[in-house]
């Protein structure tokens, strides 16, 4: 590029090297075996010669230093190499700057093309990949349409499936405006609920940047937003709690949302109390059914079971699950959607995967077991109700007097059923002190 600059760097470069070859130079010239050529930031470059040679230096040798055991020189041919040598650098220095200014000054012209073609590349470095990853993962071409309808067939989450050891497992999914525009979802954690919300959304996505989708066959509206109420944080910063990060969000969908949105909630509510959460919960499902404004197809995930009690009432909502089954003591997730509403939770499987201590898992299991009696007895006086909202309060309020009655009541018919199967008879006087101990310990 530039033929100077070339030479200087040469020169920088092979310093050390033609320092090497002018040393054996002159101590061939001269016969002096331990002559030597050497530098220092005051004399700059050297020839030094001991005392008991000085009378074999050569007549063109200039003297440039006297020492106690040696002579110091130097050459015409060595003072031009050193003055191409210490100038290299600092010249290097400045044509470097020199050449860069000019070329900055020639790329300033081109500013315009440049970013054009750096877009042009860029767009077409996403297209290339986005055709790569359809290529390779089975992608399909969506097609998008002028009305509110949802049609997806074997749909799949791109980033899990590509990061899944596992088959990934598809799911169909049909929403509209007006008969299926409020889908609640139950089933138990792990079961697929939120891969769900977010697969639709991330498939709604790909085709609106003109990709293809990671199902079998998509047809999709054209949407204006996509709002979203997934996930727990709290903004410490702001003082703000989880559940008021969770309200503030759900408000800005609620205000926000329109008949073109696709809104997705996951968990509305469990930040507080049960009941203000399952209020919350419900009034939130029934504004987004029954506003005109804002009745976007919205996908709600939820553990209150009493909202599934709205597909009875509202015509646009349809109740769906995640399928689970029990196998030999074992729940296995199916992660499969299909219509109706989920029967357990599937909680304590959920415990038992993550490792919680047996004893409390028998614990839970006990406790449950007498839950659930309980609730069979109870809630037979809900069934009688006509109205959904009712019935919804019944069964909440039974399920809260149920937990109630019966955490307060296992371990002591635990400590009942130890006395009445006890043999006195043949216990010792110590033996039944110690058993007495032992039942006053577990009562409640």
């Amino acid at each position: 590029f530039n033929a100077e600059l070339d030479e200087l760097r040469n020169i920088s470069r092979s310093a050390k090297q033609t320092i090497a070859s002018f040393e054996s130079q002159e101590k061939r010239r001269t016969g002096i075996s331990n002559l030597n050529v050497k530098f220092s930031s005051v004399f700059g470059y050297f020839i030094e010669i001991s005392k008991g040679n000085v009378a074999r230096v050569p007549a063109d040798y200039e003297r440039r230093q006297t020492l106690t055991n040696a002579e110091r020189y130097t050459t015409a041919q060595l003072k031009d190499w050193e003055t191409k040598v210490l100038g290299a650098e600092e010249k290097i220095k400045e044509l470097e700057n020199e050449i860069f200014l000019k070329i900055r000054s020639e790329v300033q012209k081109e500013t315009k093309n440049l970013q054009s073609t750096a877009r042009a590349l860029a767009t077409l470095d996403a297209l290339a990949s986005l055709a790569e990853v359809a290529a390779r993962r089975n992608y399909n071409a969506p097609i998008l349409h002028d009305g509110d309808e949802i049609e997806i067939k074997d749909g799949r989450h791109a980033i899990v499936e590509a990061f899944s050891s596992e088959t990934f497992i598809p799911n169909d999914l049909q929403m509209n405006n007006s008969t299926d525009r409020l889908l609640i979802i139950t089933g138990p954690n792990m079961g697929g609920k939120s891969t769900m919300l977010r697969q639709i959304a991330l498939i709604q996505i790909l085709a609106q940047i003109g990709s293809f989708v990671p199902a079998h066959s998509a047809r999709l509206p054209i949407i204006d937003r996509i709002w979203t109420r997934v996930g727990a944080s709290d903004d410490l910063a702001s003082g703000r709690s989880t559940f008021m990060v969770e309200m503030t969000e759900t408000a800005t969908i609620l205000h926000n949302a329109t008949p073109r949105s696709l809104i997705l909630l996951d968990e509305i509510g469990r930040g507080t109390s049960t009941f203000d959460g399952l209020s919350i919960a419900w009034a939130v499902a029934e504004y987004l059914h029954n506003s005109p404004e804002h009745s976007a197809k919205t996908l709600f995930a939820t553990h209150y079971h009493e909202l599934t009690e709205l597909a009875e009432n509202l015509p646009g909502a349809r109740n769906y699950q995640v399928m689970a089954a029990e196998k030999d003591d074992h729940v296995v997730f199916l992660h499969k959607l299909k219509k109706g509403k989920a029967s357990k939770s599937y909680g304590i499987a959920v415990a038992q995967l993550a490792g919680l201590p047996a004893q409390t898992i028998a614990r839970a299991k006990t406790v449950l077991a007498k839950l659930e009696q309980y609730e069979l007895a109870v809630f037979s006086e809900v069934k009688q109700k006509s109205d959904v909202l009712e019935t919804a309060v019944g069964y909440a309020s039974k399920s809260s007097r149920a937990s109630q009655f019966s955490l307060f009541a296992i371990t002591n018919e635990n400590v009942i059923d130890a006395l009445r199967n006890l043999k006195i008879s043949e216990m010792s006087e110590k033996q039944a002190k110690e058993f007495l101990e032992q039942l006053q310990s577990r009562i409640i």
